[in-house]
């Protein structure tokens, strides 16, 4: 299993100009892969591996490459074709794409250390020291430590938009070391849910309970105001990128509050349950859709399936993604399927009489779903006889600020 930890870096004057000066030798690697791949011949080249021959011979034409780590320089080639490999898939899935772009200085800004080359050291406290080949010493802030049972595979460092340094450790555990996942025969509804991704609330769980948004309103409003005051500025003066440094940091605390938000939710998901089912949305139409877009972007639904996934992975539950496809419309007792417009929050099945909240019955109908992906029948007890609607005393609503301040929902 493979997963990453990120800590912030402090590198000092000294070195991280050498860091700026080797992302640049990188970016212009990237480049040059870029330029050999649309004009050499494509029997040396056309696979990360055939391409890796070549460094040598860049070695003796550009000295330049010769100053930066061996195995850091495959890994920016071996980054060429994983984006142009990205591309193609997009492409098969029916995207339309274009081709991949010379990198700017502005947009390359991190290189990755894979194999050696690299050597964590000091993890006794809050700070640890992370060696780099050819670069030296860098001090990063070691708010979490890296579990015994992972291999740090690589090593990623970058420069945010705001001028900060960060490093991203990628991780592999070995299966073996993975917590048992419980019998898939002993499962059954009281120990497993089903999540849907809600417009009206963050999630809404098939055991009755819902989180709500996360209010980002006060910080929205100080990033229009921060941008507003960009707007103001002479592009290229100290000024504006004074300004625009302000605004790169409004954005990325906006962003680590969802991404926090969202770590405390999946960590309370996947430890409170057995099996956690959820829906396989395709995000893009969504967001493409005019209603309510603003907040779905927020939402950042697919990272939050991410995270759940490999949180499952780490705590022993099992994790599966089931259709989305009419989840809503088909009742969760008898199947029948009405159809309900946005603004219609309840369900109430024309056949059978079931009434429940809308987003409830869509969260049954993933847990429903979840146990067939399983290979399991739907339980003869199923929480549909017990369905509460939203106005009952016994349903519980959670707010996104007490999953940020408490860091789950039993508290």
């Amino acid at each position: 299993m493979q997963y990453s930890h990120r800590y912030r870096a402090y590198p000092t004057q000294e070195v991280a100009g050498d860091l700026e000066r080797h992302i640049d030798i990188h970016r212009q690697a990237y480049n040059y892969t870029r330029y050999e791949y649309q004009n050499v011949d494509a029997d040396t080249i056309g696979s990360a591996y055939k391409h890796h021959s070549r460094l040598p011979d860049w070695k003796d034409d550009f000295p330049v490459f010769t100053e930066v780590n061996a195995k850091a320089l495959q890994r920016t080639v071996t980054r060429f074709y994983q984006n142009l490999s990205g591309l193609k898939s997009l492409k098969e899935k029916g995207h339309k794409v274009g081709e991949l772009k010379w990198k700017s200085p502005k947009e390359y800004q991190s290189i990755t250390y894979s194999q050696h080359g690299f050597k964590l050291k000091n993890t006794s406290g809050r700070r640890a020291t992370l060696w780099l080949s050819k670069i030296g010493e860098i001090k990063i802030r070691y708010h979490r430590e890296i579990p015994d049972e992972s291999d740090i595979k690589e090593v990623t460092i970058k420069k945010e938009t705001t001028g900060d340094w960060f490093v991203s450790f990628g991780l592999e555990r070995d299966e073996a070391s993975l917590p048992e996942k419980p019998d898939v025969d002993l499962l059954d509804a009281s120990n497993c849910v089903g999540i849907d991704l809600g417009v009206q609330n963050y999630i809404h769980t098939s055991d009755g309970k819902t989180v709500d948004w996360l209010d980002l309103s006060d910080e929205y409003e100080r990033l229009r105001h921060e941008q507003r005051n960009l707007s103001r500025k002479e592009d290229g003066s100290n000024n504006y990128e004074r300004q625009r440094r302000t605004v790169a940091k409004v954005k990325r605390h906006i962003q680590q509050k969802i991404k926090d938000f969202q770590h405390k939710l999946s960590t309370w998901l996947v430890r409170e349950y057995d099996a956690v089912f959820v829906e396989d949305l395709d995000v893009k139409p969504m967001l493409e859709d005019s209603h309510n877009a603003c907040n779905k972007q927020d939402a950042a639904w697919r990272q939050f399936i991410t995270l759940l996934e490999y949180k499952a992975e780490l705590y022993g539950t099992h994790f599966v993604q089931v259709d989305a496809r009419g989840s809503t419309k088909e009742c969760a007792k008898c199947g029948t399927e009405t159809a309900k417009p946005i603004w219609v929050r309840e369900h109430a099945c024309p056949a059978c009489g079931f009434e429940c909240d809308r987003d409830a019955n869509a969260a049954l109908n993933v847990l429903q779903r979840g146990f067939d992906e399983l290979g399991l029948g739907w339980p003869e007890s199923t929480p549909v006889e017990t369905a509460l609607p939203t106005d009952t005393d016994d349903f519980q609503e959670v707010s996104a600020k007490r999953v940020v301040e408490t860091g789950s929902l039993g508290v």
